[in-house]
């Protein structure tokens, strides 16, 4: 059995590039595997591996600038979730595109789980989406306003467009684990919105903590890993992913004319030329031979 451990971390790294080594060095020594992304604005990431090893790796984390009171939300997989180790410099660990924009000074109001569902049923309160559209698209809250968003950069363009709906509004706002959510929410603060709110933990822990007949959670949760969705409770959700798009697909959607094993589906068929399909083709054909010859392949 492996433990999954999803992480975030707002802080000041003054040079992100001085932890990357050991602490790529720390989660290989101790056979994790995931992503991790630094930035001068803190860590981010997903890893996974045996119980103890990932206590050592959060541990060894916490020993870095800013993070001993790193919190992070654990499942656990049958199969592992990810092939290898990434531990990879980004100018922001999750890409909003507004310098100005600082969780570390103030973000909106956290709400328990438990308190979610009266926030989002009272007629004064907007709650919004802030994932990206194929995430929305197998699974939101009850009355969620979704953006339709294709990256989280598109967000501040969105609400310049559209805040004159939420006129007189709180503002409820949520995502998967919580990080997009720190930085919405200072975003929103910062362009005069005064009642915001956003729920503690992310979808994820209200699927962990709510029971299944109390909850306004509609569908299933994309996860960004092996398990590709969650359901209540955080079991494994039905869908698959489309290696040709990373979206999920569901199994029935394998059946359709566009679906072709690691180059496209019925949402992306369009997206590619004939060009890519014919990369995609080959990347799968290396794929299988990696197989065959029971070696790990790259990608």
């Amino acid at each position: 059995m492996y433990t999954i451990a999803a992480l975030y971390q707002f802080t000041r790294f003054p040079n992100p590039a001085d932890i990357q080594p050991d602490l790529l060095a720390c989660c290989v020594e101790n056979n994790i595997t995931g992503s991790l992304l630094l930035a001068s604005e803190g860590i981010n990431g997903t890893i996974a591996g045996s119980r103890q090893g990932i206590q050592t790796v959060l541990a060894y984390i916490k020993t870095l600038p800013g993070c001993a009171d790193l919190e992070w939300k654990e499942a656990t997989a049958e199969l592992p979730p990810f092939k290898k180790m990434k531990v990879r410099l980004k100018k922001e660990i999750v890409t909003m595109g507004q310098p100005d924009v600082d969780p570390k000074s103030k973000v909106g109001n956290y709400v328990e789980p438990q308190d979610w569902n009266a926030l989002i049923r009272s007629e004064d309160v907007v709650v919004i989406d802030t994932r990206n559209d194929y995430e929305v698209a197998i699974g939101t809250f009850e009355g969620a306003v979704d953006p339709k968003t294709e990256s989280f950069r598109e967000f501040p363009k969105w609400w310049e467009d559209n805040k004159e709906r939420f006129h007189n509004k709180r503002v409820a706002m949520f995502c998967t684990g919580g990080i997009r959510c720190e930085k919405s929410t200072n975003y929103l603060l910062g362009q005069g919105v005064e009642d915001v709110y956003h729920l503690k933990g992310g979808i994820l822990r209200y699927l962990e903590e709510m029971p299944a007949e109390e909850s306004t959670w509609q569908g299933d949760c994309f996860v960004f890993d092996t398990r590709v969705s969650v359901g209540h409770g955080l079991e494994i959700g039905p869908h698959e992913l489309c290696y040709g798009c990373r979206r999920p697909i569901l199994p029935e959607d394998k059946t359709r004319p566009e679906y072709e094993h690691g180059v496209s589906c019925h949402q992306c068929i369009e997206e590619t030329s004939d060009f890519d399909k014919g990369r995609f083709r080959e990347r799968q054909k290396q794929i299988r031979l990696a197989e065959e010859r029971g070696v790990p392949h790259p990608s």
